[in-house]
């Protein structure tokens, strides 16, 4: 029997650890013998965490939900001693059904095996599509292969995977370099966290078959600092690949050698951009490089380099195994296969998942995600991370893929999805936003520096009421400028949530700056706090107050100082009879 405790960083963070170590103590405690406990990676349901599955002497799996360290007495009581699953904390079939109907490539090996143990991995088929591709093709078979697929990078634009490759093959200088971009700074994605800590060994292994069909003997995974769980297991099992001879010299047997190592990133946002990335690489500051020359033709150290990110090497084991043709089968015509999306924000069931290109939006939100938290109005929902865009409710049919999100006005990007309810400001929304490229701009471009500066500005005199008329006419100028005049991807997508909110939500920024009122009321500075007639005279409210603006005899109704109220929202906050307006 083995208990298997979920400890990616979501499940880490909501207390895992305890868990695991809780069922160490207690199993050692009652002697119980041939029990193991082990962890494994998250399963995408971060809304469950911390999550506990029970294998029994058959293999068949018993799924427990937010098992912490007090309910550890309880499973072992009831299950591991007496065979009964414990029915209050067994995930329930609505629960099953977030995964169900999902289609799990990428993912596939995430939440099921220990990432820390190689041979898990290996029991799955692991490193079989190396000894294929090594062994018996051509580099312009798997290229081929990879075509077929109609892979395309995973990393936000979407470029063909094999035509990267095929470059980078046919330049003619040594020594070339394969890269993986594991930089991911957008706010609220964490899909290569997920598959860095939960299956490791897919992205080594996409990198030696990626190597292999451009020619390259080493490869550099650039990873951010920020994320030290995934660094640790990656470099366990960079060491366990390299015992069994899956990465050094002459693997399998033949004549290719291929070699990793790692590179922690700064935390700069701007090297998500290739040719910052190979800047930093370099011991440089992050910043674009001018491009023609292509990576492919010089790129680390001004030699022909190859760069893609995670979930686009997570999938060429796979596709190897199993055929591009199986691939191409998934998804649409022109966005081939599966995408793996963090889907965060107001919905209920928070947490990674992987589905078939083209299903629409709706499919996900409501689908899989179960909707809206407190069954709020859906409003929009923000893809591309910051340099994506907003798409509004009435788009909510959007099939998932590249070219229908593109016409939108958002992205697609590395797989950010973040949804927003009807009490989510729209201009605020765009501040946000704008407010992280602003500061992650490398300052390069004028335009960039300066032109996202001024927008923010903007941005934050409208979200105070301090907005005048012609100021979303004067963003929607800057906006194309900075566009226009930027030289990277970070400065031509930096305005993209604030075209995509005056486009869908124009009515908003109006409200704010001619009648000075937030349509979601979530806009601080033009608040009005004030008590109606339910107020019974209990004076919390009163008490509660920072400032005391609010003022009333015991069971008599309250008055609120407007001078005085800062629009913390206390008052609301602590009423118990819905006696505080907010408007």
């Amino acid at each position: 029997m083995r208990v298997v405790v979920g400890q990616g960083s979501c499940g880490i963070a909501t207390g895992a650890k305890k868990t695991a170590a809780e069922f160490e103590k207690l199993i050692a405690e009652r002697n119980l013998e041939g029990i193991e406990v082990s962890l494994t990676g998250c399963v995408g349901t971060c809304y469950l965490e911390p999550i506990v599955d029970v294998y029994d002497d058959h293999g068949q799996m018993t799924r427990y939900t937010k098992v912490l360290p007090d309910k550890v007495s309880e499973i072992i009581e009831n299950h591991l001693i007496n065979g009964k699953v414990f029915g209050d904390l067994a995930i329930t079939d609505q629960d099953t059904s977030f995964i169900d109907k999902q289609m799990r490539i990428v993912l596939r090996n995430c939440g099921t095996i220990n990432p820390e143990i190689i041979d898990e991995y290996i029991a799955t088929g692991g490193y079989e599509a190396t000894k294929k591709v090594v062994t018996s093709m051509t580099q312009e078979e798997v290229i081929e292969e990879i075509k077929e697929s109609g892979l395309r990078g995973r990393g936000g634009a979407g470029f063909p995977t094999w035509f990267k490759w095929d470059a980078a093959r046919k330049s003619p200088e040594t020594p070339k370099y394969m890269v993986c971009n594991a930089d991911e700074g957008d706010p609220g994605a964490f899909m290569d966290r997920s598959v860095l800590e939960g299956d490791p060994h897919s992205l080594i292994e996409g990198m030696i078959i990626g190597g292999y069909a451009m020619g390259a003997s080493e490869g550099v995974i650039y990873v951010r600092a920020e994320y030290p769980l995934a660094i640790h297991r990656l470099e366990k099992a960079m060491d366990q690949a390299r015992e069994r001879g899956f990465l050094g010299k002459n693997l399998f047997g033949t004549n290719f050698s291929f070699d990793l190592r790692i590179k922690a990133g700064a935390g700069a946002f701007v090297c998500g951009e290739e040719t910052a990335l190979i800047a930093s690489l370099e011991g440089e500051r992050g910043m674009p490089r001018l491009k023609p020359p292509f990576p492919a033709q010089k790129g680390y150290w001004q030699k022909p380099t190859n760069i893609n990110n995670v979930e686009t090497f997570a999938n060429v084991a796979w596709i190897i195994l199993n055929g591009g043709k199986a691939f191409g089968a998934m998804g649409t015509k022109l966005s081939k296969g599966t995408k793996v999306f963090a889907l965060a924000g107001k919905i209920k069931k928070g947490g990674l998942i992987e589905v078939p290109m083209g299903l629409p939006l709706r499919d996900v939100i409501y689908g899989i995600g179960d909707g809206i938290k407190n069954d709020k109005a859906f409003k929009a929902v923000q893809m591309g991370g910051p340099s994506g865009g907003c798409i509004p409710a009435e788009l909510i049919d959007t099939p998932v893929d590249y070219e229908n999100i593109n016409k939108t006005g958002a992205i697609v990007g590395s797989g950010g999805m973040i949804v927003m309810d009807e009490d989510t400001c729209m201009v605020d929304m765009a501040r946000y936003f704008l407010d992280f490229t602003r500061k992650e701009s490398c300052g390069k471009c004028t335009y960039c520096r300066v032109g996202t500066k001024r927008m923010l500005e903007i941005l934050e005199r409208i979200t105070i009421g301090e907005g005048k008329d012609g100021d979303i006419e004067l963003l929607q100028e800057l906006a194309y400028k900075i566009k226009d005049g930027s030289m990277c991807g970070l400065g031509q997508t930096a305005p993209n949530p604030v075209l995509t909110t005056i486009k869908y939500f124009r009515n908003e920024y109006e409200d704010h700056i001619y009648n000075k009122k937030c349509t979601a009321r979530a806009c601080k500075e033009l608040l009005t706090y004030t008590i109606n007639d339910h107020c019974t005279g209990c004076t919390l409210c009163a008490r509660k107050c920072p400032v005391n603006a609010i003022t009333g005899e015991l069971k008599g109704q309250h008055v609120i100082d407007q001078a005085l109220c800062i629009k913390c929202g206390k008052c609301e906050e602590v009423c118990r009879f819905g006696a505080v307006d907010r408007v």
